[in-house]
């Protein structure tokens, strides 16, 4: 059976698959356009980047492609405002956001028209975006890459939250790797679509370093660990050298802080220096974030064969969702 475009607020992907946002600098335009225009939602990790840049980066991905493109700023980040603001200001499509929890950007979201997506791990705190605004919510479990908001698996949290949001989408991320699991989450568990990001880091159009992608190619079950990370949250990575070093009770803590990026910082290391060398290239000295199954992909593939595989095996087994039905059009 086909499946169903994913529709939020007013727009309307025809693909219910959104591209996880990955900072700093790992989901560009280049990576963020070329989904869009495959049909589902091309994301640009918006945390951390200067405001010039991520106005520049966000017109190149909406002159390349006429589907959506959205924006993932961190709440967590010193200037969230800046960046939500420079994002409203370059047309970007919507802006999500999680690593903590705002009240006042469904305010901004109403204010200037654009549609706000909350990341929750819980119900408690997906009820509370719903009720305040939250045109769509993204469940973002355990077995996701980067900073988790939960040690729980997706398929355990998604029924709870899926109880509980009953007016908007609800997306499901973390761990899935192929269309058979979209299909899963979608028939079974009442997903409206999901959310993936390790598998487009192992895309052409990804432009990452090339050592960066090989980290990903060369990982283990084994080698993809918890790590501590100073924004305040358990990040899942790669066990790199700088991991274990850190793991082993070395001193890696940040002497002078040269990028003041977050809003609350324990310094015992500097996250955007370790992000910004990984994403170079420098494997051994940066910070890897991978999601849980990273070690299943073996390929580097086309964005547009990504969704090929995607789409042909979830319409192999998708029946029928029962998630959110959005209301005719009067």
């Amino acid at each position: 059976m086909k499946l169903p475009p994913l529709k939020i607020a007013g727009l309307t992907a025809p693909i219910p698959l959104i591209q996880g946002g990955m900072s700093i600098r790992v989901s560009t335009a280049a990576l963020a356009a070329p989904v869009a225009s495959c049909g589902g939602i091309g994301v640009i990790g918006g945390s951390a980047i200067p405001d010039e840049e991520l106005k520049a980066d966000i017109r190149k991905a909406k002159a390349n492609t006429n589907g959506i493109v959205a924006v993932n700023i961190m709440y967590a980040m010193k200037y969230f405002y800046n960046a939500v603001m420079a994002a409203i200001d370059a047309k970007a499509d919507f802006i999500i956001t999680g690593a903590g929890f705002s009240r006042d950007i469904f305010k901004i979201g109403r204010e200037h028209n654009i549609p706000i997506v909350m990341i929750v791990s819980s119900p408690g705190i997906a009820k509370l975006a719903e009720r305040l605004g939250a045109a769509a919510i993204i469940v973002e479990a355990s077995e996701a890459g980067g900073h988790l908001g939960t040690d729980k698996p997706l398929r355990e949290i998604f029924p709870a939250i899926r109880e509980v949001v009953k007016n908007v989408p609800l997306i499901a991320a973390g761990g899935i790797t192929n269309g058979y699991e979209m299909a899963e989450m979608m028939d079974k568990y009442g997903a409206d679509g999901i959310q993936i990001a390790s598998r487009f880091v192992l895309s052409e159009e990804c432009d990452v370093d090339d050592k960066f992608k090989q980290a990903f190619l060369d990982a283990k079950k084994e080698d993809i660990v918890l790590t501590s990370s100073p924004v305040g949250m358990p990040g899942r990575a790669i066990n790199t050298p700088f991991v274990q070093a850190k793991a082993a009770g070395e001193d890696l803590s940040t002497k002078k802080c040269e990028y003041k990026c977050l809003k609350k910082c324990d310094h015992h290391y500097c996250i955007s220096e370790r992000l910004r060398a990984a994403r170079d290239g420098d494997i051994e000295h940066g910070l890897v974030f991978a999601g849980a199954n990273t070690y299943k992909m073996k390929e580097i593939l086309p964005v547009a064969e990504i969704f090929r595989r995607f789409v042909t095996e979830a319409e192999s087994v998708y029946k029928e969702g029962r998630g959110f039905a959005p209301p005719a059009a009067v």
